[in-house]
């Protein structure tokens, strides 16, 4: 199988089913405790769907982003982890060699984020607050790709300023963006023309993914730094 022109790399699988593209990814967590997601045995290992219709991941990867986004042995630093079921297929994908530093700010979110690193070892979860990348310097290394999905109106801004911390150069940037959480004063077209303006500035970005029919509002921008 593979994924958007590229061989898919040994933790991740994709398949059309019933004119519906689903991802699969080797778990390191054993069997899905996520409620809803499902998972099968094959080639002696563990898998666990990630549908396009529940992660905005895989609904990029559906609609055109290349892959496999993340490597076997990569440090990710994963900002607005919820409640970690996205963050966990990206600890698959990096495998155990490498080690997914997921922040989020909401202890209810947090809680269940706790449950999944228990299962998944290269999940490390920080409660902190993305806005405030300084409280958890120390706690994480230069790492090799940024993964953010957090609905907030200065998501470019937190997106920047957390990479100018901690992504290493030539490091990739991977970014859920929800337009309508921007404001009123610009179209969601506009939004993103704007959020691309910017992010341009410091990386060299692929054309932005738009997330329709999966998520109304979306895009999904994905660049590397500049050296």
């Amino acid at each position: 199988m593979t994924v958007k022109g590229r061989e898919a790399s040994s933790a991740l699988r994709a398949e059309t089913r019933g004119g519906r593209q689903l991802f699969w990814t080797r778990s390191l967590g054993g069997p899905s405790p996520i409620t809803g997601e499902r998972s099968r045995v094959a080639d002696g290992a563990v898998w666990r769907v990630l549908e396009p219709s529940r992660s905005k991941l895989a609904a990029a990867l559906a609609l055109g982003l290349k892959a496999p986004p993340l490597l076997p042995g990569e440090n990710v630093l994963y900002l607005g982890a919820a409640t970690g079921t996205t963050a966990s297929h990206v600890a698959d994908l990096v495998g155990p060699q490498g080690i997914v530093y997921a922040v989020e700010k909401s202890p209810r979110a947090f809680a269940r984020l706790l449950a999944s690193a228990g299962r998944w070892p290269n999940l490390a979860p920080l409660l902190r607050d993305v806005r405030e990348p300084e409280s958890y310097v120390g706690l994480v290394p230069m790492v090799g790709a940024l993964y953010m999905d957090i609905p907030q109106p200065d998501q470019v801004e937190i997106a920047l300023r957390n990479a100018s911390l901690f992504l290493r150069p030539g490091g990739r940037l991977y970014l859920a963006l929800k337009l309508s959480s921007l404001g009123r004063a610009r179209t969601p077209k506009e939004h993103l023309e704007a959020a691309v303006r910017e992010l341009r500035e410091h990386f060299q970005l692929d054309a932005p993914i738009p997330l329709e029919p999966f998520y109304r509002r979306h895009a999904f921008i994905a660049g590397r730094s500049r050296a």
